[in-house]
């Protein structure tokens, strides 16, 4: 036998119209999620960083908004807009430090220009994967450390999303060694920028979707963004034909809220851990399509003739040399970026450790076996 579902947009719609039945597709009565009384109606504008056609990420804020709405029985909406929406995307953060507009779904490293410190809410060149991040947030003191970096600027933070470790870019031509690397144009934001530029490599702040006709037209040898599911929907085989891994800068970037701190504190405590719940579902949910949409579009690109290269060892050698450099440099510069640097680098170190014991040695031995066909 089988059962009929109820979407969240069926749900939603019968949170919003208020008491009274909905009737789900197949003609049953459902009893409406009760609407919920003593509570003010509040809208507010969430704009993200990422354009509407990345389904998985932007729609992770659409998924949020939606469990947000129906945890609160359709009183609390958000609406998304894509980049430039509201504001221009340069603008944003400024704009919900203002509280023009409340939200914002990005990557809290976009931001390393405002205070390098900003690159400790997404990832760090050779930093934590997805597990140690969600760890040293949620229980490693990572949490109140970054409460603390962004209250100075008027905003506080819920982690919406994580893309797990990405691919390390396309590259028109083969990296056979670290020489090879010097003077190459490549599309890279934040610290990872900063390193590669260490090795020689010109970094360009580009928006992604600007970023295949500048492959295209030879302005860049190289982009990154995130792994072969996107990849693949922004085309970049079709001119840059060889896909290196592993992303070393973004081993477990976890995906921001960055919100108005008064808008947050205004909200009843009702609405506050509705939007606490619906971006943990949102960060849970991102991370499992990322996994099961990347496994497919992988050989999706491999059938489509991508040539998969493994960066060479000379070149993280030295970029794993450089980011270290670079983090005991901005923590001499920049008192903020040094107290969250101690303890996070005190974490990483430990969990290293940690995970080498159980984790490293189930993954390494059975990829291996699978490897073999075993």
């Amino acid at each position: 036998m089988g059962s009929k579902r109820l979407d969240r947009r069926t749900l939603l719609k019968a949170a919003m119209i208020g008491p009274g039945a909905a009737v789900a597709a197949g003609g049953e009565a459902l009893a409406a999620p009760p609407r919920i009384t003593g509570l003010p109606d509040i809208s507010w504008r969430l704009q993200s960083s990422f354009p509407a056609t990345l389904d998985t990420i932007y729609g992770a804020a659409e998924a949020m908004a939606r469990s947000a709405a129906i945890l609160t029985g359709g009183r609390f909406r958000i609406e998304i807009a894509p980049p430039d929406r509201y504001v221009p995307a340069g603008q944003a953060l400024d704009a919900v430090s203002a509280g023009s507009v409340q939200a914002l779904q990005t990557c809290s490293y976009y931001h390393v220009d405002r205070d390098p410190a900003f690159a400790f809410g997404s990832a760090l060149p050779f930093g934590l994967n997805a597990r140690m991040q969600d760890a040293w947030i949620v229980e490693g003191g990572g949490g109140p450390l970054l409460d603390g970096l962004y209250a100075q600027y008027g905003l506080t933070s819920l982690v919406a999303g994580n893309t797990g470790a990405q691919m390390g870019g396309w590259f028109r031509k083969e990296i056979r060694s670290l020489p090879e690397m010097a003077g190459l144009k490549m599309r890279i934001a934040g610290l990872g920028g900063m390193v590669l530029a260490r090795l020689g490599v010109e970094p360009q702040e580009l928006a992604i979707e600007s970023a295949y006709a500048a492959l295209d037209d030879g302005w860049l040898d190289a982009a990154e963004w995130s792994g072969p599911y996107e990849d693949e929907q922004l085309g970049f085989y079709k001119v840059a034909p060889y896909y290196y891994y592993p992303g070393w800068w973004d081993g477990g970037p976890s995906i921001h809220l960055l919100i108005n701190r008064a808008a947050f504190e205004a909200l009843p405590e009702t609405y506050k851990e509705a939007l606490r719940a619906s971006a943990a579902q949102a960060r849970h949910e991102m991370q499992a399509r990322y996994d099961v949409r990347n496994n497919t579009a992988i050989r999706s690109l491999i059938d489509k003739g991508v040539q998969l290269r493994p960066f060479p060892t000379d070149i993280l050698e030295a970029a794993y040399k450089a980011s270290f450099e670079l983090y005991a440099e901005l923590a001499a510069a920049h008192p903020r970026f040094k107290a969250i640097y101690e303890p996070w680098k005190g974490f990483r170190d430990q969990i290293y450790q940690s995970f080498r014991v159980a984790e490293y040695s189930f993954e390494s031995f059975g990829f291996t076996q699978q490897a073999k066909g075993h």
